[in-house]
């Protein structure tokens, strides 16, 4: 299985507190509904800088859109491979939660790792998947650029 971790993120929130959002998918339907606010575009391009162009930005606006969140899910419709889903299979109160990766043509999980901080919390993501050599050449810093967002996503939202 090869690995992609992100950055340690810090979050000025309760370590309690991110979990319990980070723990409910359904929290994270905030993003899909402040998708269209252009604060929410000024800030992605004020983080990506110039490594993310517009018409990338239109097609996850568009992705988002046809996100469905659930307690335990996130399902992704309209992506060139089809509906894909992630599930929660495992929850650590309040220090971690494993979820995997259904309908892709790659078996992969993912954990999201909190820590208690003096200034509120720590976080880091990490991808584990399954990728023969010419997938993981193919998308390997891809996955790890994938990592690295989520987490300066999830840093990003109001806990």
């Amino acid at each position: 299985m090869t690995k992609y971790e992100s950055d340690v993120k810090l979050i000025y929130a309760p370590q309690d507190a991110v979990y319990a959002k980070l723990s409910d998918l359904t929290h994270l339907s905030v993003i899909r509904d402040r998708i269209d606010d252009p604060m929410v575009e000024q800030n992605i391009m004020a983080h990506a800088g110039d490594k993310v162009k517009p018409e990338q930005i239109a097609q996850l606006k568009q992705m988002l859109r046809n996100t469905e969140f659930t307690p335990d899910t996130v399902q992704l419709n309209g992506t060139p491979l089809g509906s894909i889903t992630l599930r929660i299979i495992e929850r650590e109160v309040p220090k971690c939660i494993k979820f995997a990766l259904e309908g892709a043509p790659i078996q992969a999980n993912l954990w999201i790792q909190l820590l208690p901080h003096e200034q509120g919390s720590l976080l880091k993501c990490t991808l584990g998947a399954e990728l023969n050599f010419f997938i993981k050449q193919m998308i390997g810093s891809k996955a790890q650029k994938g990592v690295q967002g989520l987490a300066d996503m999830l840093a990003m939202i109001p806990y």
